[in-house]
């Protein structure tokens, strides 16, 4: 009798490790699914192709956070405007849950349907920012919007709570773009956002990236904006695609430390003569 007790004993307790172990397998499969379709979504919400304009070369990266069910939020997009200028817009989204990639998706197309009624930067994120609030969701968004002129290189740009972008010149000049900005999107009422004018020259090139390229608990943002000046400065000088730059700009997010995802976009044009971008006065 103590053995059979025995014997029933050790096969209750491998019936309960077998019952455990299928449950284990059932909520493993269903994160990766659900990991799965929120990447999917977050994917299907960003642009699939982008304009090709004559002298404009444009690239993207994107790396989505892949861990547990920390996607979405971060955006990139391009598109061209009714008068033939190109708008360029980066941003993030508060939040890294399939809630933050549904926003995401409402404040990129917001921008797209606001752009068809006015391209100036500073009033399309102020149009976007009342739009965002009249949907009374507690979540806001981060955001660079620039207009550019593929024909004079002209690029105006404005920014709402949004890291700044970098920029380089084929003779050798590069940095941090420096302009004022705003708050975020959907925080504040009646905000007004300036708006800076730059002019990217010939073999120039912009880069518009979200926090996660450059900033974690093992870099700094200013560390990791001068990493990418650095990056850029070089692309410019070699003559590097834009393609090439963005890539090498997106392999530098993995030092940052963190779980993020992270956008580039990288702005080049070849059909302007002049010596350097430069900025030009409102």
């Amino acid at each position: 009798m103590p053995r059979k007790r025995t014997t029933d004993e050790g096969d209750e307790l491998l019936a309960r490790l077998g019952s455990l172990t299928a449950q284990a397998r059932e909520r493993a499969e269903l994160q990766r699914t659900r990991v799965e379709l929120a990447i999917a979504l977050q994917r299907g919400m960003l642009p699939r192709d982008l304009p090709t304009p004559r002298g404009v070369r444009l690239a993207v990266r994107y790396a989505p956070a892949c861990h547990g069910l920390n996607v979405g939020g971060d955006w990139y997009d391009a598109f061209t405007l009714p008068d033939g200028r190109l708008g360029l817009s980066v941003g993030d989204v508060q939040g890294h849950n399939i809630e933050a990639t549904a926003f995401m998706g409402q404040v990129r197309v917001g921008l797209r349907a606001l752009a068809s009624v006015t391209g100036e930067p500073g009033e399309l994120l102020a149009r976007t920012n009342e739009l965002l609030l009249t949907l009374g969701s507690e979540l806001f968004a981060t955001c660079t919007f620039m207009r550019l002129d593929p024909v004079t290189g002209l690029l105006e740009s404005a920014r709402a709570g949004h890291i700044p972008c970098v920029w380089a010149t084929a003779d050798g000049k590069s940095g941090v773009a420096e302009d004022e900005g705003g708050p975020p999107l959907g925080v504040l009422e009646h905000v007004v956002y300036p708006v800076t004018r730059y002019r990217l020259t010939k073999g120039g090139v912009f880069v518009l990236l979200t926090d996660g390229v450059v900033e974690g608990p093992s870099l700094s943002v200013e560390e990791g904006l001068d990493q990418v000046v650095r990056l850029a400065g070089v692309a410019a000088v070699a003559g590097m695609d834009a393609g090439s730059l963005a890539a090498a700009v997106i392999r530098g997010a993995e030092r940052v430390g963190h779980e993020d995802d992270a956008a580039v976009l990288v702005v080049g044009h070849d059909g302007v003569l002049g010596p350097r971008a430069s900025r030009v006065q409102p």
